[in-house]
Parts: structure tokens; sequence; C-alpha cells
């Protein structure tokens, strides 16, 4: 009994021991000489600190901000929580004639997985289903608009997203009336090296708003090195970088400028598509909440996945469009809102919220910083909430799932980790879960900004760290 005793003094200092030689590798590793590195590491069970390094230090989350984010909004939202998308019209409809004498509207509440391709894979778009229960009550001919209302939420991008993100796929905004992953795809075929390559089409297309490319994209190397660049609202872009040689079809993915419009211009398709007479000059989309509302008759109300399974796809894809719309939804439309009843929340949780800042939801931005004491002690505190399950089958499993897949495998950490990554440039970050080979409930965050070398390398560097966890 005196050995066993002995045993559990000892290992909590051996136990730091280890994680102090990490520490001391680091410094003198010429790689990590420049950088700014913290950890910290909880036993969730008893919220008391395992071990830490340099914990109280600010740095960049990159994506783990997300956890920040969904963690509030499954408590605030409920995981129940669905946005709805409701289709009414104005005006007057004529029964007897099928005539109506008014506008459709779409009326978008910032669902971000309308017509997403994470959650609708079906032949017949909700457009095509929208339409149909139009034409079922009998409506034959619009006479006026269809108009995609995204007035729901304010229309800009936060002000530290930079230029080289704010145009393409993942710097897709949250809009009111998101549609299609407020994504479009550019086709290309290409030649030998160092030819131009060639845009052979774009989907999807706007009906008259075409999307107008400046293309500079060269054929060379084996990887997606273009970039669009622009106004994020504009219909003109800048097409720059580079794409594999000899490609019959190649696409890279851009922001739609407009997913309202693409909404509206989808559901006209649709209408026209079962005979339903309606005029293509007639599409709007509106982002700007009248001063009086129309009246509103509602058609149809859309209802969106459950906030868990939008979580779910949020952290394991880490996708920043989705993670802005929770935060805007949070703020009712504004994401300043947002980010503020984020901190109040945290605030009450007992949380020092000093030790967070943030400018966005998704951690797009270089402004956003927390420290790892923070986010560790975030984690623990929600171990025992009834949310926990969610958030961490909404983490990747070390060796099994996306950005974890080739994170400890075949190691002890496999499927006993779950963790999301984040990762900008010279940006590396881990926050998670882990049961130990002890049997230990571990609450853990890990984090390195402005290290020298590759962001292979240094992944592989804090791959190590990761695996010695398990031995805990």
């Amino acid at each position: 009994m005196n050995r066993y005793y002995l045993l559990l003094i000892l290992l909590p200092i051996l136990f730091r021991a280890q994680f102090n030689n990490f520490t001391e590798k680091w410094k003198l590793d010429s790689d990590f000489k420049n950088a700014s590195l913290g950890y910290t590491i909880i036993d969730a069970n008893t919220s008391k600190i395992i071990s830490e390094y340099n914990s109280h230090l600010s740095l960049i989350p990159a994506s783990t901000l997300k956890i920040i984010t969904t963690s509030a909004a499954l408590s605030i939202l409920g995981a129940n929580y669905q946005f709805e998308t409701k289709i009414g019209y104005s005006g007057n409809f004529n029964e007897k004639n099928g005539i109506l004498n008014g506008d459709i509207h779409i009326i978008g509440s910032g669902d971000p997985t309308f017509q997403s391709e994470y959650f609708f894979n079906e032949k017949n778009t909700i457009t095509d289903k929208i339409a149909v229960a139009i034409k079922e009550i009998g409506i034959k001919e619009i006479t006026g608009k269809i108009i995609g209302d995204a007035y729901i939420f304010e229309r800009k991008i936060p002000d530290s997203w930079i230029w080289s993100d704010i145009c393409n796929y993942f710097g897709s905004r949250p809009c009111g009336l998101s549609f299609m992953d407020n994504k479009y795809k550019i086709y290309f075929s290409t030649e030998n090296i160092n030819s131009v390559a060639k845009v052979i089409s774009v989907y999807p297309d706007y009906l008259y708003s075409h999307i107008n490319f400046q293309n500079n994209v060269t054929a060379k190397g084996s990887e997606d090195e273009a970039c669009i660049y622009g106004d994020p609202l504009s219909f003109n872009k800048i097409i720059s970088g580079s794409i594999p040689p000899n490609k019959k079809s190649f696409d890279i993915e851009g922001a739609i400028p407009d997913p309202a419009l693409l909404c509206a211009e989808m559901l006209f398709k649709s209408l026209k598509k079962i005979g339903v007479n309606c005029s293509e000059k007639n599409i709007n989309s509106n982002y700007i909440k009248p001063d009086s509302l129309p009246q509103i008759n509602l058609l149809y109300t859309h209802y969106s996945p459950k906030l868990s399974d939008i979580i779910y796809q949020t952290n394991i894809k880490s996708n920043n469009l989705y993670c802005e719309s929770i935060l805007m939804a949070l703020g009712n439309g504004n994401a300043l809102n947002g980010i503020k009843l984020v901190a109040e929340y945290y605030k009450k949780k007992g949380l020092n919220t000093e030790e967070l800042f943030m400018v966005d939801g998704s951690g797009l931005s270089r402004e956003n910083t927390l420290t790892t004491n923070f986010q560790a002690n975030l984690l623990a505190k929600i171990y025992f909430d009834k949310n926990h399950q969610v958030l961490l089958k909404s983490m990747p499993a070390a060796g099994k799932e996306g950005s974890m897949s080739h994170i400890g495998k075949g190691t002890f950490i496999e499927n006993n980790m779950h963790a999301k990554t984040g990762y900008i440039n010279r940006v590396r970050a881990y926050c998670g879960f882990l049961k130990s080979k002890s049997g230990k409930n571990l609450a853990f965050s890990l984090i390195i900004n402005n290290y020298n070398c590759s962001a292979k390398s240094a992944k592989n560097k804090l791959e190590n760290f990761l695996i010695e966890l398990g031995n805990l």
C-alpha cells in the first residue's frame, strides 16, 4: 500500500518532468527560436492543472476558436435549435385565375445549410420543393418580383480578414439568405507547363450578373496554388497563381458575391420548370430591411438541420461559413453582438474573459487571441455538461478523422483523443479531450505562433507532444 501511495505521489512529478523536457527541447530548437508557444493540460475530473507552459500568453488560435463559438451556441441557442427560411407572398392572389399580383419573398434567417452540399444531395433542389408548394396552392402566374430577402444579417465581413482569403471559398461570408454554401466553382483546362490556364465554365452561374474574370493562372506544379482576388461583393474577380498542367478539367472554389440573388434565380428556374409563369427581369435580392415590411402570406417554411448536426459539420470540416453564421445568429444578425454574448456567457461560467479576444467566430482573422489556460479550462468546465457529447463528436478523432486522421496513428491516442485543429500561416493549434492510459479525462490546449519551419515540420513536432499526453 505504501508503494501504491508513493507511486500516486510520484507520477504527477514524473509527468511534469516529461513535459518540461518538451519545453526545454523547444527552447533549443532553431525552428521554434522566435516562436510563441503555450499549452495547458487539465484533469477534467478535478479541474486541476497537470502541466502548463506560457498558459496565460495570448496566442492566435486559428480554427480552434470554433470550439469557443460552437460551445457557447450549444448552451445559448440549444442543441435542437433550427433556422427557419420562410417563403411567402405579398400583394393580391386571385384564386380563380391563379394570378398573383404581387411578389414572392424568400425570407432568410441566416441558415448556412440552405442547399448545402453537406446536407442536401438530392436530385430535386430545395427551390424545386418550394416551387411545387407555390404551385400547389394554385399560383399559375406571378406578375411581380421574386425576392431573396437577406436583411436578417448585416452584410459585411470582419475588417481583419485578409485580401487573399475573402474571395475564396473558405472566406465565404455569412448571409441572411445563404445558398449552396455561398460558393461557386471555376473549371479550368490546362496544357503544357507555363501555359495560361483556360476558364471553361463556372457553376453555379447567375442568369445575368455573370462573374467576370481577369485570368492570370498558369499551368505549373502539382497543387492548387490559385487564388481569387477582388471586392467580395463585386462580380469582377482577378485569379492568379498556378494549377497543375495537362488537365482537361480542374476546379477551384470562390465565394459567391450575392447568395440571395442566386437563390432567387434558382427559384425562378424551378418555377418555370413546372409551368408557373414569371418574368426573369423581376428577380432581386434585398439586404436592407425596409422601414415598413409588407404583409407576408406564408406559403412554405424550410427548417434547417438541428444545431447539433450543424456544429458537427462546423468542427469536423472546420467550416468557416457555418461558424460565422452561428455567431451572427447569436447576435441576432450582428457579429459584434454575437461576440459580446459569447464573452458574457463565459464570464458567467467563471472563466477569465480578459484572456479571450474575438473579432470573428471561426478563427480566420489573425487578430483573434486567447490563452491556452482559457481554452483548456473552458473544455474542462463543459466536460460533464449535457452538451459535452455533441462537442466531443464534432472533434475529429486522432488517427481516424479529418484533420486528425494522420496524427497519432498506431499510438495510444488513436481514437482516444478528440481534438479541434487550427492552421493559418505560421500558426498551429490543437485543443480537445483525451482519455489517457491511466484513465484520466484530460482537457488540453496547445498553440504555437510564428515558427520558422514548414507547417508540416511544426505539425510533426507537436504531434510528439500529443502522443505523449496519452501516457498520463
